[in-house]
């Protein structure tokens, strides 16, 4: 809890208009003895009340619903303010005013989604469209329901320099990006969305915030140097003054699931999260969630990526944990690539043989404490107790195309039927898949890494930095130039491909598998075992009734399937070898018995999909 005053608590961080239509100013800023506030087109600024631990505010009256603004300092310094809800001329220039109450919502009757029928569907705003904004997006919501994908999770969107950004250099967390639309476009954007029946993730970022335009350090300690990030300055939520640190993000979280109704918040990074107090910001994060989705009567889930294969982010506070509701799986995603390209390199060492997989299969994640050849010591705990709900995989998101030399997708380095055996793996597993935008129809453009810097300095350091992370990965290619416009361009989609082929019959099967999926009820808690035949194939069986399973071939070569566990008749679902789906299979049987002594015959890089009928 927080010692901060009981008045200063109950008012929000950043401008908010208040009921009578006056506007509520409220800064953190213990640096500056003093703080005003320059209302720009106003002669006077106006002398902000200084509170207790270090707040300042004022109430001002007849504000038009735009006006724009600065804080003044007292070392005669006019910054934008912490948390801005729009910047509407970029990271530099005044904040302006937003009443996020005025938008009329339609989506009233909207409760979210179970967790365990997510689908998710990552999408970089600035990509997806020529135009590159939110209001472009909403007329490709319709297809994204009819693929069956259940939740949009969108890259971060926090204020970033200029008009070209992952969004992981974002320095306003409130303020919605400007070049996609700001906060009125992103309103209809979600509002659209629950239209459709689909839940809206969003990709935070509380581990770091970018260096241009972060002038936070002016206000207060927001930051420490008692930890490092490898992207800056780690966030001060341990130390001194880290109460007001800790408000700020959870604020943060709070504002974008009930002001812009998100379903979901994604946690970039938060192995980059440093807490060794007594209560973990994670965990006191989920429990503010988890508060507000009481009040609101809506689902509301926060999820988390990882690099440590750290069963504390899920498990109950009870056991010791954090109480998050799901993580990405690494180990998922990394276990499939090595299969399909053969890739060692970097953090692929960890990785290659079909075990990984199965063992990432049956439990979350691979590594649970055993030695990483890649890191060079033990890595990971027991995934023990945790349901398959709780892992979030794929095999293609923006890091592990976008962190590549070139961006070179999936669909650029395997063969087309691997390619579809990466989707059945993908959907077909026990956990809560993830589309990177494009996979689902073979999107052959990369995704690669780009900026719209405006310090020179810090450009150079971009473009150095680029050149030496792929070094562990003997990646030789010629690295984009980030700050290039036309790396931004080559990265977009080209979604008419989707009308030819290949695309054409990727993007079926996706929709085959999602439906598949959904009629079988995976994701929901039911037991499956998972077996290996031989070194490069295994089956999946889920336990209901009646019982499904799913044949998985690696091999380069056709395999015979002997004694595989699967008594009596078995009906067949889905066989990604058949020429149906521009296989190479012609001889494409309706049922099979596994007793017959013949085995049964499986593609190279191929899958079946089976139910057992009497």
């Amino acid at each position: 809890m927080s010692t901060t005053s009981t008045a200063v608590q109950s008012m929000r961080l950043g401008a908010n208009r208040l009921h009578n239509g006056d506007w509520e100013f409220l800064v953190w800023a213990p640096n500056s003895k003093s703080v005003s506030l320059n209302i720009l087109g106003r002669n006077d600024p106006v002398r902000m009340l200084a509170q207790p631990h270090g707040y300042h505010n004022a109430v001002v009256g007849n504000l038009p619903h735009d006006a724009r603004y600065l804080y003044r300092l007292e070392d005669g310094r006019e910054l934008p303010d912490p948390a801005s809800r729009f910047q509407p001329e970029g990271v530099h220039e005044p904040s302006q005013l937003v009443d996020t109450q005025s938008f009329r919502w339609t989506d009233n009757n909207w409760k979210g989604i179970r967790l365990e029928d997510s689908i998710f569907y990552e999408v970089h705003v600035g990509t997806y469209t020529r135009e590159g904004t939110f209001d472009a997006l909403i007329p490709h919501l319709k297809d994204l329901a009819d693929l069956g994908i259940t939740v949009v999770e969108i890259m971060p969107i926090a204020q970033f320099p200029g008009s070209r950004n992952w969004g992981y250099d974002g320095v306003y967390p409130f303020a919605t990006q400007n070049s996609y639309g700001g906060p009125d476009a992103f309103h209809r954007f979600v509002d659209a969305a629950h239209a459709h029946g689909l839940a809206v993730a969003l990709d935070v970022v509380y581990n770091h915030l970018g260096p241009e335009g972060n002038y936070l350090s002016a206000f207060g300690p927001y930051f420490t140097g008692h930890y490092r990030t490898p992207w800056g300055d780690a966030i001060n939520y341990d130390g001194p003054d880290s109460d007001e640190v800790r408000r700020f993000f959870i604020e943060n979280a709070l504002y974008w699931m009930e002001d812009l109704h998100i379903d979901a918040l994604r946690l970039d990074a938060v192995h980059g999260i440093f807490d060794f107090g007594a209560r973990h910001f994670l965990a006191e994060l989920k429990s503010r969630v988890d508060e507000l989705s009481d009040k609101l009567g809506r689902s509301l889930y926060l999820i988390a990526e990882s690099d440590l294969n750290d069963s504390r982010l899920l498990h109950d506070t009870e056991h010791g944990g954090y109480g998050l509701d799901a993580q990405w799986s690494d180990d998922f995603h990394h276990s499939v690539h090595t299969l399909l390209t053969g890739e060692n390199r970097g953090y692929y060492a960890d990785f290659g043989g079909i075990a990984h997989l199965a063992a990432t299969l049956e439990g979350g994640w691979c590594y649970r404490g055993q030695y990483s050849v890649h890191r060079e010591r033990r890595h990971g705990n027991s995934p023990q107790g945790l349901a398959p709900s709780q892992f979030v995989v794929c095999n293609q998101n923006h890091d592990q195309v976008g962190n590549r030399a070139a961006g070179d997708r999936l669909s650029a380095l395997v063969s087309f039927e691997a390619l579809k055996l990466a989707a059945g793996i993908t959907l077909l597993s026990p956990f809560l898949p993830l589309l990177f935008m494009g996979e689902e129809y073979g999107e052959s453009a990369p995704f690669q890494y780009f900026t719209s810097h405006g310090d020179h300095d810090l450009v150079e350091a971009v473009r150095r930095g680029r050149r030496e992370e792929f070094a562990s990965f003997g990646w030789h290619d010629i690295v984009p130039d980030p700050q290039d416009e036309e790396t931004f361009w080559r990265s977009h989609l080209t979604l008419s491909s989707k009308q030819k082929e290949p695309h054409r019959t990727i993007y079926r099967l996706y929709q085959e598998l999602i439906h598949l999926r959904k009629s079988l009820g995976l994701g929901i808690a039911h037991s499956h075992s998972v077996q290996q035949l031989g070194g490069r194939a295994l089956l999946l069986t889920y336990e209901d009734s009646p019982r499904s399973a799913i044949l998985f071939n690696f091999a380069e070569s056709h395999s015979e399937m002997h004694n595989v566990g699967l008594p009596g008749n078995w009906k067949v679902l889905l066989n990604s070898a058949a020429t149906s789906w521009r296989g190479p299979d012609q001889n494409v049987g309706i049922s099979l018995n596994f007793s017959s002594p013949d085995g049964i015959g499986i593609f190279p890089y191929s899958f079946l999909a089976l139910q057992q009928f009497q």
